[in-house]
């Protein structure tokens, strides 16, 4: 229950740090001239469509993607609660993507478009993002990198003692099998 509220306090603070930054850019209207040692530049826009304003200009394909957001975050809770509920890792990763995927929601709905502000023109040129778009990207990298090697449920679990414990637990649930198998 601990870590059901400390994912709930990362992904409340996280919400508070992407809706606040965006009102203060916007409250300043802040538009750099320039790169930010030739790395990043704020720029206030409005992004009426999905990364790059694809699909901004059709409202339907919009509402499908306003109305899928919805159902991914109740989905994010719903692996919070059930497949990752022992692991805190990956519960910290989902409370990171969902707090994105809700100040997004957040701006579609409020705004009709996300206010972004962004620009990091090193890892993709002209690609303008904001802080819920970094906690979505961030989230998901560690969620695949905590699912693959992270734990004794790991994919690929990297220590010797995770691997050991799987072992074990793959026994443990063979010899139940075949114990319910002879009865």
């Amino acid at each position: 229950m601990m870590i059901a509220l400390v994912g709930g306090l990362v992904a409340l603070i996280l919400l508070f740090l992407d809706l606040a930054s965006k009102a203060v850019a916007f409250a300043v209207n802040v538009h750099q001239p320039d790169m930010f040692l030739g790395i990043v530049r704020l720029d206030c826009v409005m992004n009426s469509g999905i990364a790059w304003g694809t699909f901004g200009e059709n409202p339907p394909a919009m509402l499908a993607i306003t109305i899928l957001t919805a159902f991914m975050a109740v989905g994010i809770v719903v692996l919070f609660f059930t497949y990752f509920k022992h692991n805190t890792p990956a519960r910290i990763a989902l409370a990171a993507i969902e707090a994105g995927a809700i100040g997004n929601f957040i701006d579609r709905v409020c705004f009709g478009a996300v206010r972004d502000f962004i620009e990091i023109d090193f890892l993709l040129p002209h690609y303008t993002c904001n802080f819920a778009d970094m906690c979505i990207v961030l989230g998901a990298i560690a969620l695949i990198f905590i699912i693959l090697f992270i734990g004794k449920e790991a994919a690929f679990p990297l220590t010797k003692k995770w691997r050991e414990e799987s072992k074990l637990e793959e026994e443990l649930r063979r010899e139940k099998k075949a114990k319910k198998a002879k009865k």
